[in-house]
């Protein structure tokens, strides 16, 4: 596996994350400065994780465009959810943007449901904001 940087996650979450305001190098390193924050992964697709007490927020996960359609995402959840687990956490979460079809599918393919949903939560450069899909589920072991 790829030594994975801050500044490798900055470059590609503004590659994946066209839509919406991407997050620079500066941010990914005050989250992984921040309590139970983890990142896992490759600078071609990362997730990145905050465990606080027995619950796991996937904060982002992204996969570079030149890397996406070969499932590298979908390899990627179980790895970060053990790494979770064995911090303490038994159920993960997150949030989605409701017009993100890739991703809704992942999250359903690896057992997550819908809890919520948090209306006009994205905002986009042009057109309207989109909701926020909340999705969970229970962590094995």
């Amino acid at each position: 596996m790829s030594m994975l940087t801050q500044d490798d996650m900055a470059r590609t979450h503004c590659a994946a994350f066209v839509l919406s305001r991407p997050w620079d190098a500066s941010e990914f390193a005050s989250l992984l400065d921040g309590p139970g924050c983890f990142a896992s992964g490759t600078p071609a697709c990362f997730a990145l994780v905050r465990v606080i007490a027995d619950e796991a927020e996937l904060l982002t996960i992204a996969t570079h465009p030149d890397h996406q359609g070969r499932g590298l995402a979908r390899a990627l959840m179980p790895r970060w959810q053990d790494i979770a687990a064995a911090r303490g956490a038994r159920h993960a979460f997150l949030e989605v943007a409701a017009d993100n079809a890739p991703a809704i599918a992942l999250y359903l393919g690896a057992g997550y449901r819908d809890l919520g949903l948090r209306r006009g939560y994205y905002a986009r450069e042009t057109g309207p904001s989109v909701d926020a899909r909340i999705m969970g589920r229970d962590l094995p072991g």
